[in-house]
C-alpha cells in the first residue's frame, strides 16, 4: 500500500469517527453501516456516565457523615464555585478535542474580567459591556491561533506565552489594584450576579452553554471537523478540511467561553480583580480529562468536562466539612487529577484489547 493509500483511508476513519453531517457521508460500499454510528454513541456513553458516578458517589460519600453537606443552599455553593472552572473546560474541551491547549484562559480571564470594570467605571452600561468583554475574549483566542500558525509553534508554548502576556495587561490595566466603584445597584450586577428562580443566576447559562457546545462538538459540520484533526491531523489535511480556520475557530471559542466566565465573575463579585484566575487554566484541563477528554485528541465531552469540574469543587467543598487543612486542598485536587487520567488510560488498554 502506498503513502497515498494510506492517507486516504486515515482521511476516511477520520470522516468515520467525526460523526454525522453529509458533509462527512461516505460513499456506499465505504465505511461502516449506519449501525456503527450507534456503536459509536454506545462507546462513548460510558466516559460521561462513569464521571456523572463518580460525581454522585462523592457527593453521596460526603453527604452521609454530614448532611448538611446535602442541604439545597450548599449544593448549589459549590455548583455555583465550579462555574467560572466549567466554562473555561467547556471551550477547551474543544481545542484539547483537536489536539491543541490553550493555557492562557487564567490570563484572559482576568484581563477580561478587568476591561469590563474598567468599561463599567468609565460609564459604559453594565450590558453594553457584555458583549465589548465577549469580543475581546474572542480576540484573545484569535491572537492565540494566528501566532501557533504564523510561527508554526505548539499551541502550548504560545499560550504559556500569552498566559503571562494576558495577566501582565490586565495588571497594569488595573494599575495592580482592584477596581471598585461600580454600580452595584444596576440590574446587571442584581441579576447575572444573583439568583434566578432560586438557583444562582451563573448556573442558568452554564446550563445553556453546556447544552449548546454539546450539540456543537457532537451534531454539526465544525464539531465533526474538530474531532477528525484530533484523529489523524494529516488526513485531516489531506482530505480537505481546513484544518488552519478550525484551530482559529477552537481557540476563539476557548476565549468566548472564558470571557463568559469573567463577565459572571464580575456580576457576581462586583468588582474586577486582575489577581483572579492564577491556576485556573489546569484547573480547566483537569476538568476536561477528568471528564473524558483526552490530551491526544479526537474526542471529547462539554458535559463530562463540567462533570469534572463539579468533581473538583465538591473535593475542595468535602474537605472544608472532613475539616482538612486549606493546605491540603491542592495535594487532593491533585490526587483526584492522578486518579482520573491513571483510570482513562487503564478502560484504554482494557477497551484495545477487547477490540
Amino acid at each position: 500500500m502506498t503513502e497515498t493509500d494510506r492517507a486516504v483511508d486515515d482521511a476516511e476513519r477520520a470522516r468515520e469517527q467525526g460523526g454525522g453531517g453529509r458533509w462527512f457521508k461516505l460513499p456506499p460500499g465505504r465505511g461502516r453501516p449506519p449501525a456503527g454510528r450507534l456503536g459509536n454513541w454506545r462507546r462513548r456513553l460510558p466516559d460521561e456516565l462513569g464521571v456523572l458516578v463518580v460525581l454522585a458517589l462523592l457527593v453521596a460519600g460526603i453527604g452521609i457523615p454530614y448532611p448538611d453537606f446535602l442541604d439545597s443552599d450548599n449544593l448549589l455553593s459549590t455548583a455555583h464555585n465550579s462555574v467560572y472552572i466549567s466554562l473555561m473546560a467547556c471551550g477547551m474541551v474543544f481545542a484539547l478535542a483537536m489536539r491543541e491547549v490553550d493555557l492562557s484562559v487564567g490570563g484572559s480571564y482576568a484581563m477580561c474580567l478587568v476591561v469590563g470594570a474598567l468599561l463599567i467605571r468609565e460609564g459604559v452600561p453594565p450590558w453594553l459591556a457584555v458583549p465589548a468583554v465577549l469580543v475581546t475574549g474572542i480576540a484573545l483566542g484569535v491572537f492565540n491561533a494566528l501566532v501557533t500558525t504564523l510561527l508554526a509553534l505548539p499551541s502550548f508554548i504560545v499560550t504559556l506565552g500569552t498566559l503571562m502576556l494576558f495577566r501582565g495587561v490586565g495588571l497594569a490595566l488595573a494599575d495592580g489594584k482592584q477596581i471598585t466603584d461600580l454600580p452595584l445597584d444596576d440590574s446587571f450586577f442584581t441579576l447575572a450576579g444573583g439568583d434566578a428562580a432560586g438557583v444562582p443566576f451563573a448556573l442558568w447559562v452554564l446550563l445553556a452553554v453546556v447544552v449548546v457546545l454539546a450539540v456543537l462538538l457532537a451534531r454539526t459540520r465544525f464539531g465533526a471537523r474538530v474531532r477528525a484533526i484530533g484523529s489523524n491531523p494529516d488526513a485531516a489535511a489531506f482530505s480537505g478540511i481546513p484544518v488552519v480556520r478550525t484551530r482559529v475557530q477552537a481557540l476563539a471559542l476557548s476565549g468566548l467561553t472564558t470571557a463568559c466566565a469573567a463577565v459572571l465573575a464580575l456580576a457576581y463579585y462586583g468588582a474586577g480583580d486582575p489577581t483572579l484566575g492564577q491556576g485556573y487554566e489546569l484547573q480547566a484541563i483537569a476538568a476536561c480529562i477528568i471528564g473524558g477528554t483526552p490530551l491526544a485528541g479526537g474526542r471529547g465531552s462539554v458535559v463530562g468536562a463540567v462533570a469534572g469540574a463539579m468533581i473538583l469543587s465538591v473535593v475542595a467543598s468535602g474537605l472544608v466539612f472532613f475539616e482538612v487543612p486549606i493546605n491540603w486542598t491542592s495535594f487532593a485536587t491533585g490526587g483526584v487529577i492522578l486518579v482520573a487520567v491513571a483510570a482513562d488510560s487503564a478502560l484504554r488498554r482494557g477497551g484495545r484489547r477487547r477490540h
